[in-house]
């Protein structure tokens, strides 16, 4: 309506005279979410008692004398709205009472409804984080051996169930318990004092989902031969101190490298900008694996007595697709989730940008991260090892999806495609190292996570966009050393890699380490090759043969046998194999 009659709302200045009578009070500003990585606040009630004045001088007869008081400062009084109302002064009177005494009540609404619609995107966004759990379940079944599929399906839910009473517990209060230092938040356990003027329920909900995200990576990485004791101690460790100590560091608003802190004391005056957890979430979850999975040692028969590799395939690359497709989808939450809240202006961008095109624009360099990735891990692999594989290509798509995670909210659609590009051989690189080295990881974790989230971070550093860091974090902050920004953006990214290496190394390092002490860690020689389904679980997922295995061969029943494709370099007419395509 501003527009109708040619004068924006920034020409209205309301306020609020809380000593006048006949004025209204406008109660407490309420902010939304807080805290978070997001660096982003709501509109407090000001901005909407602005909208509703100025809707309703707007809607009032035009005079002269009201068109001067339009273009000034005025207040919701009688005697500033009567030369507007015009006729007598008792009706006058009247009707500005009547305006000023339901102010307040659709002042309140309006902030009520912006709350709720920033608590409902924020709740979405955790249910699509939490439904990856899924996702991860389907992907670690699908890529180990079918005699071990219950024990993993079940490490999956325990990562969540554990995770989730020992991030109610502890974790939530490490991380995000101010005010506190910069180390280790110290308030909130037990979600004590939740709701708060800076949390919801909902947020704490979103947190843990990342959690157990993390949780969930390493178990794939020591997957087919750990105790399940040792998931149970790890995973709640993990989820309860480790992880929300890091997240404390960088997303907290006490946290000593995090781009939202409260008195603006930046690391390099830029702080740490990793958006939804390139480091944060998968470094840590890959490191943590890397660990587990260096102290066990690799799986029986992973390498022959010579030291060369031995393909331990997963049994099931219909369940390795379902499960990247799920985690394709939840990682619309875990990205353009990491927002908080959607209903917040840009100063600049015009009535149709706000942070809700941030969010779009969120997706989008998501969706373009992942998709390069895959190509490039298809032909990529196509030329190394001379056939098209799903699921190098199914593991590169999440490389990719690994790597934007960081920078995914600050930098531009095609600087994101450049980041699936490196990513996926960023995620080949680390395999023909690990096979050198002789480590095994049944869902290559730790490279995919590890490897992928550190060149995510480091990304970051170098492509993030001016703009987009003014309005997700605030105006004249380090941005992009390749974008003309300088290099403390990318100095602070690599202080991120390094102690997320360090932390977790002197944290889990030392956990794996004891447990194997212990003799709570690796199963036994027999259970392994038996397979933990049979030996700790009472029984097969479903009746299946592993090709590679003999031990199961006596058992009768329908056998499913896998057909794997011949690679030959030069294939005849004849030769219909995948390998020849």
């Amino acid at each position: 309506m501003a527009k109708e009659v040619g004068i924006s709302n920034d020409e209205v200045m309301m306020t609020i005279n809380d000593n006048d009578d006949d004025d209204c009070d406008d109660g407490d500003d309420r902010a939304i979410g807080g805290g978070g990585n997001s660096g982003g606040d709501v509109e407090s009630r000001h901005t909407h008692e602005a909208v509703f004045t100025s809707i309703v001088l707007f809607s009032l007869p035009s005079t002269s004398h009201a068109s001067s008081l339009i273009m000034a400062s005025v207040s919701c009084s009688a005697s500033h709205l009567i030369p507007l109302l015009g006729g007598g002064t008792i009706n006058a009177t009247a009707a500005a009472n009547y305006i000023c005494t339901n102010f307040n009540a659709v002042s309140s609404k309006l902030s009520d409804t912006t709350y709720a619609v920033n608590n409902t995107y924020l709740l979405f966004s955790a249910y699509l984080v939490f439904a990856m759990q899924l996702g991860f379940a389907m992907l670690c079944a699908g890529s180990v051996r079918a005699k071990n599929t219950m024990n993993i399906m079940l490490t999956n839910v325990l990562d969540a169930a554990a995770g989730g009473l020992s991030y109610y517990l502890f974790g939530f209060a490490f991380a995000f318990g101010a005010p506190s230092n910069g180390f280790i938040g110290r308030h909130f356990f037990g979600l004590e004092n939740i709701p708060s003027p800076s949390f919801d329920y909902s947020f704490f909900l979103y947190q843990w989902a990342f959690a157990i995200a993390a949780a969930g990576i390493t178990s794939g990485s020591i997957a087919e031969r750990t105790q399940f004791v040792a998931y149970l101690i790890y995973s709640s460790f993990l989820t309860g101190f480790v992880y929300p100590i890091v997240s404390h560091w960088f997303w907290s608003t006490d946290g000593w490298a995090s781009a939202s802190r409260s008195d603006n004391n930046l690391l390099f005056g830029s702080g740490v900008i990793d958006f939804a957890g390139s480091g944060v979430v998968h470094m840590v979850g890959g490191i943590a694996g890397l660990w587990g999975a260096l102290i066990e040692g690799p799986r029986i028969g992973r390498f022959d007595q010579s030291g060369r590799s031995v393909a331990l395939r997963g049994h099931s690359a219909s369940l390795v697709v379902l499960g990247s497709f799920l985690l394709w989808f939840g990682w619309y939450g875990f990205n353009p989730g990491s927002f908080l809240t959607i209903l917040k202006s840009y100063d600049d961008g015009g009535p149709y940008y706000g942070q809700w095109s941030a969010v779009g624009r969120t997706a989008v360099t998501t969706t373009l991260a992942g998709s390069t990735a895959a190509l490039t891990t298809l032909f990529g692999k196509r030329l190394l090892a001379g056939h098209w594989n799903v699921i190098d290509v199914c593991n590169g798509l999440l490389g990719g999806f690994a790597a934007i995670t960081s920078g995914c909210a600050v930098v531009e659609p095609w600087s994101a495609i450049i980041c699936g590009f490196v990513a996926a051989w960023v995620l080949i690189g680390c395999n023909k190292l690990a096979e050198k080295l002789k480590y095994d990881d049944p869902l290559e974790a730790a490279q995919l996570h590890g490897g992928c989230g550190a060149w995510g971070v480091l990304f970051t550093g170098l492509f993030a966009r001016e703009r987009y860091v003014s309005e997700v974090y605030s105006a004249g902050r380090p941005y992009g050393l390749l974008m003309g920004g300088g290099g403390k953006l990318l100095a602070a990214q690599i202080i991120q890699i390094l102690v997320i290496f360090g932390w977790v190394t002197a944290t889990m390092g030392p956990l794996f380490y004891l447990l194997k002490k212990l003799n709570l860690l690796r199963i036994s020689r027999d259970d392994e090759m038996s397979g933990m389904d049979m030996t700790r679980h009472g029984g097969f997922a479903y009746i299946y043969h592993d090709e590679d295995d003999k031990s199961h061969s006596h058992i009768p029943g329908f056998m499913l046998r896998k057909v794997e494709p011949t690679n030959t370099n030069s294939p005849s007419p004849n030769n219909n194999s995948p390998s020849a395509v």
